[in-house]
């Protein structure tokens, strides 16, 4: 009962802040990207709840419970990388555009309407699968924690996040997503520190699951590779797709829809570099430590169903008052996620599909009319559809890698794409990554672990682009955008940078300590016991290259902020070229 009470609060308030929020909406700038003037935190906070839905806590630690914690490292470490990436090479030239939408700026990049709307058909089908498995991860939370039916969560989780959005669009989704980034980061350390050092700390953790026979090498950095059940062949395999998946990710990261309008609603520039570094950070501790817990709860049972784990620890395993911080930290991200999703699909019905011209009130009234029915068609899918949650949201977000992934990175650097390539990539990579997960999904095909569907979809749409781009030509309005794009700001820039540069050298620390962390606590305690129990060499020398390799790539992700904002502060001068 406590627990229900507990969820039932959240929702309450959630809806309240939101709601709140939604007096400061004045007009279309306010709704859409809450004015352009959030602050690192906010961003930082709506960037990591954007990305760790009920996905990561019940997905992607399932996976880990399932035998693949260090796998699951491998992936969060190239993952990551893309958070800067995307800052660096996409997001603040996107919101040096001031569009109200990503799909818009793709319009004004390419001086066509006709390349926004494909990007905000492949926006809303795209982030519709994705909100549909986010939406069905709060569905199962709530069903397990108050034995109520599965379609009344939902019914209550929608009605919550849809009902704030109406009013307050993004300066609600974004005080939200901050309020919830708080709950859930103190849940996930909390919870992980609890279970870690309930079963011996690292070292007990890691002794533990050497000595058992459920999920033999779970402990070990490839995961499990024996068995019936058993998800890679070899080391190699589960190597490849940590790296595939990870690159993949880090895509996705970079130029999503989700991720990257976050930063429309930045302050400036700097708001946007700071607040990518410091996900990077986020992102590495929360895996770090999550990965491990999914690992560990096979100490306490090892026959769970793997996205229900970590439900199940929390009700079973931790005290009640940590439970209770826990779960509501779990519904907390799903629900970010879903209010972030829900609002840029509504927005992109309204602002990219239906392009035709309108004031400032009926816009605002057109954004609403598409939340609110994008909302409903989420809300019928996933009361009927099975739950799957991992397999919808991964499958949902490569569709973007592919499509998205080309064209934004080009769109920047790339003198020659042209609005005819970029709107064949778009629909190409995002069409044929569709076809092919749904072929494999079938098993019509069997594709090798490297030849995963989103790297034939992604070099397909690059062929695409390329040769589409060479049988047309570049306009005289692309080409001054572009060239509009690459005129730094410079209001402000060196007091602005020295902040920002004390950001990169807290990032390059963190990434240190991270790889110290897991140098000592993961590797060195495999060292020590692998005598006892008969691990290979190689398996201890992987562990150490993974502990290694989780910090540098921190340290480079901090080391290349330096460098840029240092680069910038010292080129300050010049105007400021004007929009055209």
């Amino acid at each position: 009962m406590i627990y229900t009470a507990a969820i039932l609060m959240s929702l309450v308030g959630y809806f309240i802040i939101g709601n709140l929020a939604g007096r400061r909406v004045k007009n279309l700038d306010d709704y859409l990207v809450a004015g352009r003037n959030a602050p690192t935190l906010m961003i930082l906070g709506t960037l990591v709840a954007s990305y760790l839905s009920t996905s990561a806590f019940l997905g992607e630690t399932g996976f880990a419970y399932q035998g693949y914690p260090f796998v699951m490292l491998i992936f969060a470490a190239i993952s990551t990388s893309g958070c800067l990436l995307g800052a660096l090479v996409f997001g603040r030239y996107l919101r040096r555009s001031e569009a109200l939408t990503v799909p818009e700026f793709f319009g004004k990049r390419f001086a066509s309407k006709r390349v926004q709307m494909i990007a905000g058909l492949t926006t809303v089908f795209g982030l519709g699968a994705y909100l549909l498995g986010v939406m069905q991860g709060a569905g199962i939370m709530f069903e397990e924690l108050t034995g109520l039916p599965y379609w009344a969560g939902l019914v209550l989780v929608w009605l919550t996040y849809t009902g704030f959005i109406l009013y307050s669009g993004s300066q609600g989704v974004v005080l939200t997503d901050t309020v919830m980034f708080v709950i859930f980061s103190i849940a996930a350390v909390g919870g992980s520190l609890y279970i870690i050092s309930d079963l011996g700390g690292w070292s007990g953790v890691i002794e533990g699951l050497l000595a058992q026979s459920d999920k033999p090498g779970i402990a070990l950095w490839h995961g499990v590779i024996e068995g019936e059940g058993a998800t890679f062949s070899s080391p190699g395999e589960a190597l490849i797709w940590g790296l595939t998946l990870g690159l993949v990710w880090a895509t996705v990261l970079a130029a999503s829809p989700w991720q990257a309008s976050r930063y429309l609603m930045a302050r400036n520039e700097h708001v946007v570099m700071r607040s990518a570094m410091l996900t990077a950070v986020v992102l590495a501790v929360f895996y770090a430590l999550m990965m491990m817990t999914g690992a560990a709860i096979n100490l306490y049972d090892p026959t769970l169903d793997g996205e229900r784990a970590m439900v199940w620890a929390a009700l079973n395993v931790l005290p009640s008052w940590l439970g209770i911080i826990i779960l509501t930290g779990v519904f907390a991200a799903g629900l970010s996620s879903c209010s972030t999703f829900l609002s840029i699909i509504g927005f992109s019905l309204a602002h990219d599909i239906l392009l035709s011209s309108r004031s400032q009130r009926s816009a605002m009234r057109a954004s609403r009319i598409g939340v609110l029915g994008a909302g409903l068609v989420a809300l019928l899918l996933a009361l009927f559809q099975p739950p799957a949650v991992m397999a919808v949201v991964w499958f949902a977000a490569t569709l973007f890698a592919s499509s998205w992934g080309p064209v934004a990175l080009m769109s920047i650097w790339s003198r020659r794409i042209t609005a005819a390539g970029a709107g064949w990539g778009l629909g190409v990579g995002f069409v044929g990554n569709l076809i092919l997960s749904l072929m494999v999904q079938a098993e019509w095909v069997s594709l090798p672990v490297y030849l995963h569907p989103v790297i034939l979809s992604t070099l397909v749409a690059l062929v695409a682009i390329v040769i589409v781009s060479r049988l047309t030509h570049v306009s005289q309005a692309e080409s001054e955008y572009r060239a509009f794009l690459h005129r730094s700001p410079v209001e402000n820039e060196r007091s602005w940078a020295a902040v920002s540069r004390r950001v990169a050298g807290a990032t390059m620390l963190a990434g240190v300590a991270v790889g110290a962390f897991l140098w000592w606590q993961y590797a060195g305690s495999l060292a020590a016991l692998a005598g006892r129990y008969g691990v290979a060499d190689s398996a201890v020398t992987g562990a150490y290259l993974l502990a290694t390799g989780c910090g540098v790539m921190l340290v480079i992700a901090g080391a290349v902020g330096f460098r840029l904002v240092s680069a910038r502060s010292t080129n300050v001068g010049g105007a400021r070229m004007a929009k055209p």
